[in-house]
């Protein structure tokens, strides 16, 4: 997902739009709120450089079609302006079809918005003696009470703006979080439990260290599954994350500066920076994530070098940090921790965490969701089940294969096969 854009010439889809009097909270409280949104990844329209008149433009409205939500931010002269109005009703009609539509009362009380009193009940009265519109000022009106009754956000119930902005930008990460989710598996058998126990070690709660995570096992056990569902769960507490798939692979089939484009584009949503050597690239990674809170996955690492080439010292992450890898070589991540800049930076910060195979229970029940498509084999398989378990060794990813090979096969084509598999060893 990108950053944010202003106008453009023809109406892109945005994720967020923002709706607000831009003489009361440009400057201030509206570029802080941008700006929050942006670094969680959340594509988000301001009009920067629109041109202002009478009319609003066809190309706005459209682009307030095109958002999946609209945050409109009632400040004390919103009503004055009769842009922001027109803004409002199209939000409102756009509610209609599933928008999801959020108000902010930045210094003003919620009821002088949606009954219409003080600064909004004078505006709309402006309004009517200039147009003597009745049907457009109604329309106003209406738009006015509907948006102010929906639940939102009172800047009085936060110590600042910092926090009221704090505030606003997780819960809009909590909403996106579930449409940005990443793949986790078809059947996540013995998943939950597994990312209990490293969600224990992270102890995201704590905002005062930096941690790394190094999840470590055999080839097919499940690592990357459970470091995308531990991503799903978490990844809207921070200002910046990003799951870095496949670091062993890419790192040898596209090379370092071509994961070091990815993680950046990744983070500020902008894929036209280039990397031009590895060193360049490490230098451009510290200085986008300094004084970040982060969540950083490397997926299947196996040397030093790639991570350190994609982190860099780790000395720039803000408190709350958490960077988590997973590699087969449990030794890798021993050694990370033997480093003297990180224990400098993070201390006893470097844990790690084993993934067990499946024990024979949940074999069993991977195996006939695949196969069988029940959580119970058929019991005319069974002998055949507990050699399948027996050859797969508890790995998931074994699992998983043969039991989609073997869905929906006869008994002698069982046998078959577990003959091929058993002659493949």
């Amino acid at each position: 997902m990108a950053s944010s854009s202003s106008s453009t010439h023809q109406p892109k889809n945005f994720d967020v739009f923002l709706s607000f009097r831009g003489e009361d909270t440009r400057r201030g409280f509206i570029s802080h709120l941008h700006k929050a949104l942006c670094q969680r990844g959340i594509y988000t329209f301001i009009d920067n450089d629109l041109p202002r008149g009478e009319e609003i433009s066809i190309e706005l409205l459209k682009t307030i079609e095109n958002s999946t939500t609209s945050i409109i931010v009632f400040s004390e002269n919103y009503a004055s302006s009769t842009w922001c109005l027109e803004e409002l009703a199209k939000i409102v009609e756009c509610r209609k079809n599933k928008q999801s539509v959020r108000p902010v009362f930045y210094m003003v009380d919620p009821s002088e918005v949606r009954k219409q009193e003080g600064k909004y009940g004078k505006a709309l009265t402006m309004h009517e003696e200039k147009f003597n519109d009745k049907k457009k000022i109604q329309r106003w009106r209406d738009a006015l009470r509907k948006a102010a009754s929906i639940s939102g956000w009172d800047s009085k119930n936060s110590r600042d703006d910092s926090e009221l902005v704090q505030k606003i930008a997780e819960d809009i990460s909590k909403t996106f979080l579930n449409k940005m989710r990443l793949s986790v598996a078809e059947y996540p058998v013995g998943i939950n439990s597994r990312v209990k126990s490293v969600l224990k070690s992270l102890n995201i709660e704590s905002k005062d260290d930096v941690r790394i995570l190094g999840i470590y096992g055999l080839g097919g056990v499940g690592k990357s599954t459970i470091a995308k569902a531990i991503y799903n769960k978490i990844s809207y507490h921070f200002e910046a994350k990003i799951f870095l798939e496949n670091v062993r692979e890419k790192s040898i089939t596209k090379g370092i500066i071509h994961l070091q484009e990815t993680l950046i584009s990744e983070v500020l949503g902008d894929r036209s920076l280039k990397v031009h050597n590895e060193c360049g690239g490490t230098d451009m990674i510290n200085k986008i994530l300094y004084k970040k809170r982060v969540l950083i996955i490397l997926d299947d690492v196996d040397n030093s070098d790639q991570i350190k080439k994609l982190l860099g010292k780790c000395d720039g992450f803000a408190s709350g940090s958490r960077i988590i890898m997973t590699t087969r070589e449990k030794h890798l991540i021993d050694t990370i921790g033997r480093e003297k800049h990180l224990i400098d930076t993070i201390g006893n910060g470097v844990s790690t965490y084993q993934v067990k195979e499946l024990d024979e229970k949940e074999s069993i029940k991977l195996l006939s969701k695949h196969a069988f498509r029940s959580n119970k084999p058929n019991e005319d398989y069974l002998k055949l089940v507990s050699e399948v378990i027996h050859y797969a060794k508890g790995l998931p990813l074994a699992l998983v294969v043969m039991g989609a090979d073997l869905y929906g096969k006869t008994i002698p084509e069982w046998e078959s096969d577990l003959n091929k598999y058993t002659r493949s060893l």
